[in-house]
């Protein structure tokens, strides 16, 4: 007969998520039911370099006598592998946790970003589609969703509803009511913690694959716009609701229907896709950051639920947020007439100071002094029209869609690679420069010879893919440099002058 070993549960947790209570549920039922029971845990080194690792071994035997169990998880022994998030999930994969013979992989499918991912020029995020493959094809039974909303949902934590799931699935020798009690007998946020229990624990009996990611509803387009959105291909409505949505919000219905304007102009290029992707980009390259902007999202009602969710912060208890703001010379003067702008931009650039000068300030933005500053500055959305940043970022917002226009006369798949450079152009200051100039290089030393007829259409839309490709990669533009330089030479042409 085999011997008997224990139950072997892995738990990685970020910093308050209640890996620690988690624990502590886990292991206050098992001694309550008489089974042997052990627990360590490992600090994580910050909050997406490692999580904070819970490892519990469960005896399955009532015994008096006290079995020796180990202090580590190893790989290929682990039974139960709980993750509070969904890249967890997968470092837990990648390092032998999760074993195909038999371990029961519970993760919650809501992604807390990295800074790597938040910080990309393109979009940074992980492929959430691979990690459900791994999922599937490394762990023996799987339990996924989004627990983080259902907790949400449930007025509860993560950690209650993850305890449920596990409670649900049957995976150990303590039944249900175990828990249920032991969360009683805490006699902390016992109606929270228990509804969020008992909402993992119908999934884990019922429900253990639900893949489904959350998706953004539908907004409200509005009935003066909607017609002209459902007269747009069917892949592009979506986008569009969205984008007009986003837009009035950013700056008025007249400012959406330019949107409408400029993307049913690319309807009548007649490829849907080119329609869908242009509807896109052209969404958020509209709803440009500037100092209006950040203004705008910081005073947001459902900004200070979230932090006063996040933070768990009682009703009436006092808290205070502190913005750090640091606009430099270029996002100031983008705020005035563009002649203005302009002669200061000369005048500050001559003397180096458009870099490094900046208006360092701390602005508490829930209390009444911050809240007006910042009330003052989103207030200027009305000016916004008349500024220099908006002059021009239409001018380039105009010169990016008649690209677009110019090439899907010559080759569809090029406009379409012309469309997907907007991912270049992000944030403010720093960053929205060094992506703009970026585009501007792929522009003159590719886009431009294409349409001109001086390269192949087809060599274009490989050049386009890989100098993008370069310039994500590399901000600073040296990567891109480089790859201009060997698709010039490969063309038999002499590289063009250092940028």
């Amino acid at each position: 007969m085999a011997a008997t070993r224990p139950v072997c549960i892995l738990v990685a947790a970020m910093g308050g998520e209640g890996g620690g209570v988690l624990t502590g549920w886990l292991v206050g039922a098992a001694q309550r039911e008489g089974y042997p029971v052990q627990s360590t845990s490992i600090p994580g080194v910050a909050q997406r370099t490692g999580a904070t690792t819970y490892y519990i071994e469960i005896w399955p035997e009532k015994t008096d006598r006290r079995p020796v169990m180990c202090l580590n998880p190893m790989p290929g022994q682990v039974d139960v592998m709980i993750a509070s998030e969904f890249v967890e999930a997968g470092r837990a994969i990648a390092n032998g946790y999760v074993s195909p013979d038999r371990t029961l992989l519970i993760a919650s499918t809501h992604r807390v970003y990295a800074v790597a991912e938040k910080s990309a020029m393109g979009d940074g995020r992980y492929d959430a589609g691979k990690l459900f493959r791994a999922a599937k094809d490394h762990a023996k039974q799987t339990i996924l969703f989004d627990m983080d909303q259902a907790a949400k949902d449930a007025g509860s934590i993560l950690n209650a509803v993850l305890l449920g799931a596990l409670a649900g699935a049957g995976a150990l020798p303590i039944s249900p009511e175990a828990f249920e009690a032991g969360i009683r007998a805490e006699g902390k946020a016992v109606d929270s913690n228990l509804a969020g229990y008992r909402f993992g624990l119908a999934h884990g009996r019922g429900e253990l694959e639900q893949r489904a990611l959350r998706q953004a509803p539908k907004p409200n387009s509005g009935t003066v716009m909607t017609e002209r959105i459902i007269r747009l291909p069917d892949a592009a409505q979506l986008f569009a609701s969205e984008g007009v949505h986003r837009l009035v919000d950013y700056q008025d219905e007249a400012y959406a229907r330019l949107y409408l304007d400029r993307l049913e102009k690319i309807a009548a290029l007649g490829d849907d896709l080119l329609t869908a992707e242009v509807a896109r980009h052209l969404a958020l390259r509209m709803s440009f950051e500037d100092v209006i902007r950040v203004a705008q999202l910081k005073l947001k009602p459902e900004r200070f639920a979230a932090i006063e969710r996040e933070t768990r912060i009682k009703p009436g208890q006092p808290y205070a947020v502190a913005e750090f703001l640091k606009p430099g010379i270029e996002e100031i003067a983008g705020l005035l007439p563009p002649v203005l702008a302009r002669a200061i931009l000369d005048f500050s650039g001559k003397r180096g100071w458009n870099k490094r000068l900046h208006l360092g300030m701390t602005v508490q933005s829930n209390r009444i002094g911050g809240y007006l500053k910042l009330r003052l500055m989103a207030g200027l959305r009305s000016w916004r029209p008349r500024s220099h940043r908006y002059a021009e970022e239409q001018d380039r917002i105009a010169d990016w869609l008649d690209l677009i226009t110019r090439a899907a006369k010559k080759d569809i798949a090029l406009a379409r690679e012309i469309t997907e450079c907007a991912r270049l152009i992000k944030g403010y200051g720093d960053t929205f420069r060094r992506g703009a100039d970026n585009f501007d290089m792929i522009r003159r030393r590719v886009i431009l010879p294409a349409l001109e007829g001086r390269i192949l259409a087809a060599q274009a839309v490989d050049a386009v893919i890989q100098a993008r490709t370069a310039a994500l990669a590399d901000p600073e533009g040296n990567s891109l440099a480089n790859t201009l330089a060997a698709f010039e030479n490969s063309l038999g042409r002499l590289p063009q002058a250092a940028e």
